[in-house]
C-alpha cells in the first residue's frame, strides 16, 4: 500500500490491495500534518469471497466528516452509513468481487498527525439464504461489524503541494 497527501488540496490519495480473508485491516499514515482530509482509498479484492458491505472506523484523535461539503461515495456501493459519532462509516448496497478494485471517497478529520483507521469487510455465507444474507447486512450496518484479529499496516505518504 502507498500514499501520496497534497497539501495544498487537502487531499490524500491511498491504493493498494487487499488478501486477508479473517482479519481486518488497520492503516496508520503519517500525515505532514492534522486536520479535514479528503481521502480517496482505492483497493482490490485479492480474496475469494465477494464483498457486499465494507466498513472504516476511525481511531479516537479522527472522525468522519458528513457535512453538505463533505463528498462521501463509492463506485461499487449505493449507500453509506454513519454512526451519530462520526468515527465509524459503512458502504453497502452493491459489491466487490474477487479480483475487482474499490474506489471509495470519505473526508477525515484528525488530530494527529499519525490517524489510523481500520477496514471490515462482510461477505455473506455461501448457504445463506438471501433473506438471511439481508438481514444480517442490516444488523452489521446499524451495530457495526464484529471485530476480527487485526493486521497492521504503517503505509508511507509522499507529500506533494
Amino acid at each position: 500500500m502507498g500514499a501520496v497527501a497534497d497539501v495544498r488540496r487537502r487531499v490524500l490519495m491511498v491504493s493498494g490491495a487487499i488478501d486477508a480473508v479473517d482479519h481486518d485491516v488497520s492503516i496508520s499514515l503519517h500525515l505532514p500534518e492534522p486536520g479535514r482530509w479528503q481521502v480517496i482509498k482505492s483497493e482490490t479484492n485479492l480474496t475469494d469471497q465477494t464483498w457486499v458491505a465494507m466498513q472504516v472506523t476511525a481511531d479516537e484523535d479522527t472522525h468522519f466528516v458528513d457535512d453538505g461539503d463533505a463528498m462521501i461515495l463509492s463506485r461499487q456501493f449505493a449507500k453509506t452509513f454513519i454512526t451519530p459519532d462520526q468515527r465509524r462509516l459503512t458502504f453497502y448496497e452493491g459489491e466487490v468481487r474477487p479480483g475487482e478494485a474499490v474506489l471509495k471517497v470519505f473526508e477525515l478529520e484528525t488530530t494527529a498527525r499519525r490517524p489510523a483507521y481500520m477496514h471490515a469487510r462482510y461477505s455473506p455465507l455461501p448457504a445463506d439464504s438471501a433473506e438471511t444474507s439481508a438481514g444480517k447486512l442490516d444488523r452489521l450496518v446499524t451495530d457495526g461489524m464484529p471485530q476480527r484479529p487485526v493486521l497492521e499496516t504503517i503505509v508511507p505518504v509522499t507529500i506533494i503541494g
